[in-house]
């Protein structure tokens, strides 16, 4: 009895991590990522801290009753919220639509090719 998992036996193909890297399409992959992630999370950042320093420093303003016990702030905190789900989903579209079909042509080309059998060529 060993430790491995059923079909532990396989081996990591030999990839060369460095020649990824260093080619174009992971070029542009790395890109589009940072370009779409970095604005969008110094939009958040911006948002999120506004939110903060108004509570902190804008009392006033923030106890602004809008309707019945509800107030700048309940409002202001909800809307934090939606944000975050938000920027998810518009993540998650961005990703399928712009990074993926990158990353899935990355991992074909680095993928083992499977070895075509006399059995599964009779298929």
């Amino acid at each position: 009895m060993g430790n491995d998992a059923p079909g532990a036996t396989t081996t990591a193909p030999d990839v060369d991590y460095r020649a990824v890297q260093q080619s174009d399409q992971f070029r542009q992959l790395k890109k589009r990522h940072r370009g779409f992630v970095f604005p969008v999370l110094l939009a958040c950042l911006v948002w999120y801290f506004a939110y903060v320093l108004l509570a902190m420093y804008a009392h006033d303003f923030m106890s602004t009753p809008v309707f019945g016990h509800v107030n700048v702030a309940m409002l202001l905190g909800i809307a934090q919220i939606i944000t975050t789900f938000a920027v998810t989903t518009w993540y998650v579209s961005f990703a399928n639509r712009r990074l993926d079909p990158i990353a899935s042509e990355i991992r074909e080309s680095v993928a083992p090719q499977p070895a075509s059998t006399s059995e599964e060529a009779s298929r």
